[in-house]
């Protein structure tokens, strides 16, 4: 993979980041997005840039078409190229379920517009460069999607949502490129900071008896990426067996 670009959204911290990390291990160029963290995106670019390949950051707003369009052509002049795409960008708001009227319509609105909308607007912008580099596309969904669990219905709607996506894009970009989706169970980052006690129970459920690491979710990734050259249109849980 040695000389390959990819983009990776919300990739700072988290997932993204630890998905970033394991690329330019392979010897792959990566352009960080971020929205907000810029300080943790400046400190992963340096981690990265340390394994001796080229780092881009760029700060976009994925819901933005404009701005996602910019950060891919920028990415193909910086590198030349643009080999992989992951959307790892995403939000949420943490209402309880049955508390209707507390899922607020800015909430929904929100939610929609990062983990849908601003996931098919990186994959439209990437396309045409994607399809001369017999590409491909890992989409960061989430087990929500598939059991309508999650931190609210909102959010367990936009995952079901990515996911449908996921496997409509598979069929439009084929045989070009792959699009596939993970979706992981509850994992170690800031989004659980402070709630030790939940995610200890969370853990415990499940037959692995603990809860994903992001580098978890990065090797699966990787998997996807470099290896899982005839899967197209899949969802794979990364839950340690949580929703068997």
């Amino acid at each position: 993979m040695i000389g390959k670009a990819a983009l990776i959204t919300g990739a700072a911290t988290g997932i993204g980041k630890a998905i970033a990390i394991r690329l330019a291990k392979e010897g792959v160029h990566i352009t960080i997005n971020y929205s907000k963290s810029e300080k943790e995106a400046l400190e992963t670019k340096k981690e990265i840039e340390a394994l001796g390949v080229n780092c881009l950051l760029f700060k976009a707003t994925v819901s933005d078409d404009q701005q996602v369009r910019s950060m891919v052509q920028q990415t193909i002049e910086s590198f030349g190229r643009l080999d992989i795409l992951v959307n790892n960008a995403g939000v949420t708001d943490f209402v309880k379920h049955d508390d209707l009227e507390g899922l607020k319509e800015e909430y929904w609105d929100r939610v929609m517009d990062v983990n849908v909308k601003g996931m098919f607007f990186c994959c439209r912008a990437a396309e045409s460069e994607l399809k001369k580099q017999q590409g491909c596309i890992v989409n960061i969904t989430s087990v929500a999607g598939l059991t309508g669990l999650g931190s609210s219905i909102a959010y367990a709607a936009s995952k079901a949502a990515a996911i449908s996506v996921t496997k409509s894009l598979a069929r439009v970009m084929a045989p070009e490129v792959r699009v596939n989706s993970i979706a992981p169970g509850i994992v170690q980052t800031r989004w659980v900071e402070g709630q030790g006690d939940h995610v200890s129970r969370l853990a415990e459920g499940t037959p692995l008896g603990r809860i994903a690491t992001p580098e978890d979710v990065a090797e699966v990734a990787y998997s996807l990426i470099a290896h899982s050259h005839f899967i197209t249109g899949e969802t794979i849980k990364v839950d340690g067996g949580m929703f068997i």
